[in-house]
């Protein structure tokens, strides 16, 4: 069957509708060639440069009338050709989610013909219509976990990070069955699984195989072995002594006594005069002696004056009697110049 040549020549016109069908001039390539779909019907296939669309092509459809030399557009569109990228088949959300895909925050729709469930309760009179079939697993839910459910999970569990085949288990030197912290599940999985409640156990609060175990059995211990270190006893040293001066109170200062002054000028009495002097002053020998002092007394004393100035140079001295000495220690000073030479001017004893 021949090609219509008009609809076969009508490139321009095939070329200019993909353009802007597209958008874009550079989206549409090369022509790929021309198909006649039917008497005075061919269809145009040009490339498509558009990214991610590899294998794809613009197809224009162009028609005439009979007898008619003008060429006119039937359809344009993009399509997929043999060896194109496709997405692939749309599954239902429901059928896609898979174990672990659930956040907090999905909702997993309702599955009506799951098999790992079976009705709670069944009709068995029409005046009993809600009685209880199973009182094991369905008391008072719609559904309960049938026989199916229950080998899935029992494998499950098994061959998982809490049965018998876990690093842990391995380790382990008693099986969780003899575990005090083992909470066993009711019915047909007691005697294979139940609940850890062990807060040091890294399965605390999960479902766990009877033949699983870790270190913080109940019975677990350890061999106690002796420290790396040598054993260091304590040595106790009963010969050496040490020395300790242990201060005690310091000795109170002796309270100065008053020296009297009565008969004695303002200037005299100004001036502190040594003992010797004072001894010499009440014509005193000096052979005549103190009485003795306190041992720690290793300064001069004061000595109570017995007259004042030239009265006690006029006046007699028994020298049978020593002048009385204060018993306060004071230091000794120079006597003062004008004491010097009244000292001077005083007889002889």
């Amino acid at each position: 069957m021949p090609v219509d040549a008009v609809l076969t020549d009508a490139l321009d016109l095939a070329r200019a509708e993909a353009e802007e069908v597209a958008g874009d001039a550079a989206a549409v390539g090369e022509h790929l060639g021309a198909t006649e779909v039917a008497d005075r019907l061919v269809t145009h296939r040009f490339a498509t440069t558009l990214p991610g669309y590899r294998g794809w092509v613009w197809e224009v459809t162009l028609s005439r009338a009979p007898r008619a030399r003008t060429a006119t557009v039937c359809e344009a569109h993009l399509i997929p050709a043999d060896d194109a990228l496709l997405a692939p088949s749309w599954l239902p959300w429901a059928d896609r989610v898979r174990p672990g895909d659930l956040e907090p925050s999905m909702v997993l729709p309702l599955i009506k013909d799951d098999p790992r469930v079976v009705p709670g309760y069944t009709v068995t009179e029409e005046q009993d219509a809600d009685a209880v079939a199973n009182w094991e697993f369905g008391l008072g839910r719609e559904r309960v976990l049938g026989p199916e459910g229950r080998e899935q999970a029992a494998e499950r569990w098994m061959s998982g990070s809490r049965g018998p085949a876990a690093p842990s288990a391995q380790a382990s030197t008693s099986p969780c069955a003899s575990c005090a912290f083992f909470l066993p599940m009711p019915g047909s999985f007691r005697l294979a699984f139940g609940v850890c409640a062990n807060e040091w156990s890294p399965s605390d609060g999960t479902v766990v195989a009877a033949t699983h175990g870790c270190g913080a059995h109940s019975q677990t211990d350890v061999e106690r072995t002796g420290s790396v270190w040598p054993d260091s006893q304590p040595l106790y040293d009963t010969v050496a002594r040490d020395q300790f001066e242990i201060p005690g109170p310091e000795p109170e200062a002796p309270a100065a006594e008053e020296v009297s002054t009565e008969g004695v000028s303002a200037e005299d009495a100004s001036t502190e005069v040594p003992a010797e002097d004072a001894v010499a002053d009440a014509g005193v020998s000096e052979e005549i002696v103190a009485p003795e002092l306190a041992p720690d007394a290793a300064e001069p004393v004061a000595v109570e004056e017995q007259g004042a100035g030239k009265q006690a140079a006029e006046q007699p001295v028994d020298v049978t009697e020593t002048p009385e000495v204060s018993e306060t220690v004071e230091p000794a000073q120079e006597p003062a110049a004008d004491a010097a030479a009244e000292t001077d001017e005083k007889p002889a004893s």
